[in-house]
This record gives C-alpha cells, sequence and structure tokens, in this order.
C-alpha cells in the first residue's frame, strides 16, 4: 500500500493563515528531527504555494511503481515539501543503496576539497592526477597514457579508462562497441581495481561510463583532506544541512570495503536526498553558509570542456542539448542503478528526488544503519510488467529516469 506523508505547514497551520510561496529563495529547512519541510496541507495550497498540480504529480508517481520494486517520489518547489509518496519498502526512513547517485556527492565533494586545498592542488581540474604527489599507489602506472589523465576528466569519465562491463565508448556523440573487460582479480583491492582499470583511448579522446573514474578522484580526495570521503560529507555537507542517519553500502559479499567507495553506494534518507538537490539549486548556499564553490555548483549544471562526447558534466547529466525534451535545457540530474535520481531544475525552483530500489539494495546489512520504521511487505513478489508483443514493458532504466522528469515537469502550471 502506498504510504503518504502530508504534514500541515509548521507556521501557517499553526496560525490557520494562507501559505504563501514569499521567502523561498532565501527559505532553508530544519533538520527533520526540529520539524523539517514546510509542507503544503492539501491540493489546493500545493497549487497555490507552489504552482503544481498535485493530480500529475499522481500520474508520476503511478508511472514510477510501474518500473520499480520499491520507491517513493519526494518534489520540493519554491522552497515547499509539495509531494512526497513511497511505496514498497520505500520509507523516508529508508536507506537505501543509491548506486552511482554516489558519484555526485563524489564531486561536489572534490569542488569542495579544490577550493580548500587550492595551494595543494593549485591546477585544480586540470591537475595530472596519475603522480606520485597525488596518487602514489598507482606506480608503476598500469598504462603509460595514464599519466596524462586530468582530474576534470575522471570526474566527466573521459579518462580513458574502459567503462563498466559492456558499456559503450562514446565519441562525439557516437557509440562504440566496446569488449566486455573481466572484473578485477579478487586479489586487486578496492584503490588498485580502480587504478589499474585498462584504458581504451587516450585521455580525452572518449567517454565511457567507468565507475572506477569517480573512485581515483576520491583517492585523491582522501590523501590531500586526510580523511576518509564519508568523513569529509558528514563535516562539509551532512552536518551542516541538518541530514538525519546516513552512511554507505560498505559491507558487500561477507567484507567491508576499506575506503568510501567515490564510484557510488552513498545511503541517505528521502529528505535528506532532496536537501542535497536544493543545495545545489541554492548554488552550494546552505542559509549563510557557501559550503560548496558556486562556481563549481554552475559546471555541474552545464557542458563540461572536458567531454565533448556526451551531455555528462561534472557527475551529471545535463540537458542543455535538449536530449529530455519536455524538461528545461538547465535541468541536471543523476542517476543511479535500479532507476533511482536526483534531479536539479534551476529556471523552474524545483528539485526531485526518484527513491527506485530493489530489494537488494534496500538490505539493511549493507550500511548497517538500524531499521526504524514498519517494513511493508506487499511488493516482494513484484515483477516489472512483461515486455512482449501483447505487452508493452515499463519504461525503466535511464529512460524512466527522463520520463519520470518530463511528468513532473508536466505537473508544473503555466
Amino acid at each position: 500500500m502506498a504510504q503518504t506523508i502530508l504534514r500541515h505547514a509548521r507556521c501557517a497551520a499553526l496560525l490557520c493563515l494562507p501559505l504563501t510561496a514569499a521567502g523561498a529563495a532565501d527559505y532553508f529547512p530544519p533538520p527533520d528531527s526540529a520539524q523539517g519541510w514546510r509542507t503544503p496541507r492539501n491540493a489546493a495550497d500545493i497549487r497555490g504555494v507552489a504552482g503544481m498540480d498535485a493530480a500529475r504529480l499522481d500520474q508520476a508517481f503511478e508511472f514510477e511503481k510501474e518500473t520499480s520494486q520499491h520507491g517513493g517520489l519526494v518534489v520540493v518547489r519554491h522552497g515547499y515539501l509539495v509531494y512526497e509518496r513511497y511505496f514498497g519498502k520505500g520509507n523516508r526512513e529508508a536507506h537505501p543503496d543509491m548506486a552511482s547517485i554516489g558519484k555526485a556527492f563524489t564531486s561536489i565533494s572534490c569542488g569542495i576539497m579544490l577550493k580548500e586545498k587550492r595551494a595543494q592542488i593549485p591546477d585544480g581540474l586540470d591537475t595530472k592526477a596519475f603522480n606520485e604527489k597525488y596518487l602514489p599507489e598507482a606506480f608503476p602506472l598500469s598504462d603509460p597514457a595514464k599519466a596524462e589523465i586530468k582530474l576534470g576528466q575522471l570526474l566527466t569519465m573521459t579518462s580513458g579508462m574502459h567503462g563498466d562491463g559492456a558499456n559503450p565508448g562514446i565519441v562525439r556523440g557516437a557509440d562504440l562497441k566496446l569488449d566486455p573487460v573481466p572484473r578485477a582479480a579478487a586479489a586487486l583491492d578496492q584503490d588498485a581495481a580502480a587504478l589499474r582499470t585498462p584504458m581504451w583511448t587516450r585521455p580525452g579522446e572518449g567517454y565511457a561510463y567507468c565507475s572506477g573514474s569517480p573512485h581515483v578522484a576520491s583517492i585523491v580526495l582522501r590523501h590531500l583532506v586526510g580523511m576518509e570521503m564519508q568523513q569529509y560529507i558528514e563535516e562539509k555537507l551532512a552536518r551542516p544541512m541538518g541530514f538525519g542517519s546516513w552512511g554507505y553500502a560498505l559491507h558487500r559479499n561477507g567484507a567491508t570495503l576499506p575506503h568510501t567507495p567515490g564510484g557510488g553506494g552513498i545511503a541517505l534518507r528521502a529528505t535528506d536526498a532532496v536537501r542535497f538537490a536544493y543545495l545545489l539549486l541554492h548554488k552550494g548556499r546552505w542559509a549563510e553558509q557557501q559550503l560548496v564553490p558556486e562556481e563549481y555548483v554552475a559546471m555541474c549544471g552545464r557542458p563540461s570542456p572536458y567531454n565533448p562526447h556526451s551531455p555528462m558534466s561534472l557527475m551529471f547529466e545535463v540537458n542543455a542539448d535538449g536530449h529530455v525534451f519536455g524538461a528545461p535545457r538547465d535541468a541536471f540530474f543523476k542517476s543511479g542503478a535500479g532507476g533511482s535520481a536526483i534531479y536539479v531544475v534551476p529556471s523552474l525552483d524545483l528539485v526531485i528526488y526518484k527513491m527506485s530500489s530493489s530489494d537488494a539494495q534496500l538490505d539493511p546489512a549493507l550500511t548497517g544503519l538500524p531499521v526504524t520504521y514498519q517494513v511493508d511487505h506487499s511488493r516482494d513478489d513484484w515483477k516489472p510488467r512483461p515486455h512482449d508483443q501483447f505487452h508493452d514493458g515499463p519504461v525503466g532504466g535511464d529512460d524512466g529516469v527522463r520520463r519520470l522528469l518530463e511528468m513532473v515537469v508536466a505537473a508544473v502550471l503555466p
């Protein structure tokens, strides 16, 4: 059964005053433990303060239920939490493995690091990362071409390192089939597996979706800031923004990863996932604090000079070319395996979190975080609708991520 959370707005409900969108640009929610996001009372208020059609948001939610076993939809516009519904094991208090959404956190952490440690990494994104100052454990290099890889190429996946599995290489928009690379030998540790990823082209000459690429960037960060990236995120983002419990999916196959995985695996509560998107909507500012350099956030939302091959900037998919036809061209977002995504649409003052998870992604053993809510098992046996000559299968994966964005945007009233 879908779980619906619709709470009274903090001040307006108490005073019985009409809600207003005034001051949205300067509104930042307190932690959920201290009343959290301000929330419209009903569909009329959603229309009035957020300029959105609740019925269309319901349609987007129903679409998502057809594409995922467990999940939810959280929408914030003009500083109001206008929509929050879950299904199956989806819950505000769940900690799903958000998979590649974690790459966005790696990128933003690197943006903070580049400003904070500028004296130690003066060339910024142009820094050639594979040198003994930043990556001593990479030597001797597994391929001499790696000496030319720039940090900006690691963070846009144009390093030349081979993509995950059978993912294609892309050169100036054209897909090139790549032979799958066998998984790293079990003897290789987490860092070595990323550092020794084979090259498929020279740095900058093609794009391939390679999770090892942002992990290498996270190793550079770890050396420069002197702590694990998870600790850095806690200090620079989670604590100032008032996150509740959170972590990483570090426990896998009977072992615990020794380092924060730069390629993914962050696990956030749903309303904290939209806090992160809301931070980016506000150009890296949270209340009176500039947590992320404004210029770095701007680069995340537009095409990158480090990647002329595909619409991937600094770990975010950007819509400047209009490939998501029903969304504004300033929209940018990051998706993860299973169809989850966070979205930022500056021109509409809109952020979205699409929770979309399998049973495996919601296994609490991945994070070690306690389950503090009653788990809904109604969709434990859910299967996607079949796709054959008699049925149109659901639109899933990246196509489903883009379609959900279009549906939520369509809920914005003219």
